[in-house]
């Protein structure tokens, strides 16, 4: 049977080293929990969100799902959504996908694995929207990241979407919805230009966006 010491061991130096260098560190993180921001990303273990960012523990509420979609069934990314919003008091949520995305790359390819092909599904819908903009991209991997751009623009749109942010909104809270995108090969968040904080011009803001990107 394997173990997982060197794990353990490796939080307890990671545990020394926080306490050496502010031994207040974990009684700070045990008392208070304010994060501004909230994450809603892809589950891949290259885009560690706190350090990509440079946010401590405490400073980010994450959630993450394979292909950072935001479905308006799934009621883990809503519950998050709702305690960030109404419990955390968030003041802004970025949709962050990545370049090279494996679960947008099967939606693209519309490769099976099993279960997760249902999650891929909405990618795949969204592949089936853009088509001729996907496909302008040019070869595969241009094609791959151009959907990875686009599924960041449509779930952050999905986010702005839901009667959380809607009802937020209505009652003049100043809640920014973000959509980036991370870069694999020289570790640089983009911006995609689709930022909304109000329900005010979401379409325009959408299409802006889309448009945007094929520049």
């Amino acid at each position: 049977m394997g173990t997982l010491n060197h794990l353990l061991n490796n939080n307890r130096k990671w545990a020394s080293d926080r306490i050496e260098q502010q031994k207040d560190f974990f009684k700070r993180l045990e008392n208070i929990q304010s994060p501004q921001y909230l994450w809603i990303g892809c589950s891949d273990s290259r885009v560690p969100a706190n350090e990509i960012v440079a946010l401590d523990p405490g400073e980010l509420f994450v959630h993450r799902n394979v292909a950072n979609v935001v479905v308006h069934t799934d009621l883990n990314c809503l519950s998050v959504i709702q305690y960030a919003v109404e419990v955390l008091k968030v003041k802004h949520i970025m949709v962050v996908g990545h370049y090279g995305c494996g679960g947008v790359r099967a939606a693209l390819l519309k490769q099976r694995f099993g279960l997760i092909d249902n999650w891929l599904r909405h990618i795949q819908d969204i592949h089936q929207r853009y088509q001729s903009i996907v496909e302008s991209a040019g070869s595969v991997e241009k094609q791959v990241d151009r959907l990875c751009e686009l599924n960041v623009i449509e779930q952050t749109l999905n986010v702005c979407e839901t009667t959380i942010i809607q009802d937020a909104w209505g009652r003049g809270e100043s809640l920014d919805v973000h959509g980036w995108i991370y870069g694999l090969n020289d570790g640089i968040i983009r911006d995609l230009n689709i930022t909304m904080n109000s329900a005010d011009d979401m379409a325009a803001i959408y299409q802006h966006a889309v448009t945007g990107i094929t520049k």
